[in-house]
């Protein structure tokens, strides 16, 4: 491991249920602020879960009304989110031609040594379902010709790569709701190998619309607590029914350490170690033992060259729902132990799917660099099989210098990658 090069983190960036920025949404998470609001649009009337967890900025008022267009949601919080984690680096817009083509010039960083990762659970559903609705309803000539590129799963990476005049590759991990923490894993190995200097990574996703909505309702997977709605999410509490669907996204800048200091970068943190694996148990519940998630935060700290006591605190996945919360924590405490503080960001954030892995890494890193741990709202009764010491209350002030966030997925997929004080 001595030999590799050290990835750092120099640049983030987010949109979410708390926030239009990174600022804001970390405040929101100190602060224990929720993001949950009422779901009141008519077509939701039929669905039993009515609370919902929407970007508090809109990203149309952000971006330019063409551009943004041209996207589907998902890719605009992309762009959103990875202009702001590339301005946050460092680096300057990429200076384009008049027809919109990068110029092959980008200040800090050879853009053949320049790749893009970001995943998404589900893509651009929000297109496929609306131009479907065109097709039906106003016929073949109606239906627009950028419908393709907004809903390929592809395409919130190819927008950054358009963006950022990316020429060593642009990816995208599609494993559900740990698609974000998998493109940040896969980020890593790509700076590993050799194969780039620079790469942006993260995940996006907003599919609130009616038919995810039901299809999520029908397996009994969303809070009920419509009454309530910044109380419904409660990650390892007792009373918990489920997880409240959200929208967002969330874009690091990884990079060498050596690349990083050249250009006289900031840098936050770096990521030590990343563990991959799958349960093979079920398609949609967890392998109740949690080994599966216990062994890709394992490989992690295996990855990161540290041992279980040196991991003080673990951002965790918690979704919400009765049998994840308690599989999660079976795994939390076979890999690392009891003894780590445990926040759980979805009970302010609501679950933003295959974004939440990427912005939950964006919390974890800002714990380890401020040395914070942030509180998990509306834990007021622990249920009695998840035995961690999640903090509550108010944010525990201590050093971090090396933390754990994990992330499961629809599929059996298991993601855990290790952050480390530099």
């Amino acid at each position: 491991m001595s030999n590799r090069p050290t990835v750092v983190v120099t640049g983030i960036g987010a949109t979410t249920p708390l926030g239009g920025d990174v600022a804001s949404t970390w405040e929101g998470l100190l602060s224990g602020r929720s993001g949950v609001t009422p779901l009141t649009d008519e077509w939701a009337q039929d669905i039993p879960a009515k609370i919902v967890a929407r970007m508090a900025v809109e990203p149309t008022s952000v971006l330019e009304r063409i551009e943004a267009r041209r996207l589907d949601r998902c890719q605009q919080a992309a762009l959103v989110a990875g202009r702001e984690a590339w301005a946050d680096a460092g680096f300057d817009p990429v200076h384009k031609t008049k027809d919109g083509v990068p110029d092959g010039q980008v200040q800090g960083v050879d853009p053949e040594r320049l790749a893009i990762v970001v995943g998404s659970g589900i893509g651009g559903a929000l297109t496929m379902l609306g131009q479907d609705d065109v097709l039906e309803q106003r016929g073949v000539r109606r239906v627009s010709p950028l419908t393709v590129p907004m809903l390929m799963p592809n395409g919130p990476g190819a927008a950054l790569g358009l963006e950022f005049g990316a020429r060593a590759g642009v990816h995208a991990t599609v494993s559900a709701c740990a698609s974000g923490s998998e493109a940040i894993a896969l980020a890593v190995d790509l700076i590993r190998a050799g194969r780039a200097d620079v790469v942006v990574a993260g995940g996006t996703e907003a599919v609130v619309h009616q038919l995810p909505m039901a299809g999520f309702a029908q397996m009994r997977a969303l809070s009920t607590r419509n009454d309530e709605p910044e109380r419904a999410s409660r990650p390892f509490d007792k009373g918990r029914d489920g997880f409240v669907l959200g929208e967002g996204a969330g874009i690091l800048v990884l990079e060498t350490a050596e690349h990083a200091a050249a250009r006289g970068a900031t840098v936050y943190a770096e990521i030590a170690g990343a563990g991959i694996t799958s349960d093979g148990y079920h398609i949609t519940a967890p392998d109740p033992t949690g080994s599966g998630a216990a062994r890709a935060i394992t490989l992690a700290m295996r990855d990161a060259g540290v041992e279980p006591a040196d991991v003080v605190h673990v951002n965790a996945h918690a979704t919400s729902t009765p049998s994840g919360d308690v599989a999660e924590a079976a795994a939390i405490r076979a890999a690392v132990g009891d003894h780590p503080l445990v926040t759980a960001p979805k009970s302010m954030l609501g679950h933003l799917l295959g974004a939440a892995g990427a912005v939950e890494t964006i919390a974890t890193v800002l714990s380890v660099r401020d040395s914070i741990v942030p509180i998990t709202r509306n834990l007021e009764d622990l249920d009695d099989g998840v035995e961690l010491r999640v903090v509550t209350v108010e944010p525990k002030r201590m050093p971090v210098p090396v933390a754990v966030n994990d992330a499961f997925g629809f599929g059996g997929h298991n993601v855990a990658l290790v952050v480390r004080k530099v």
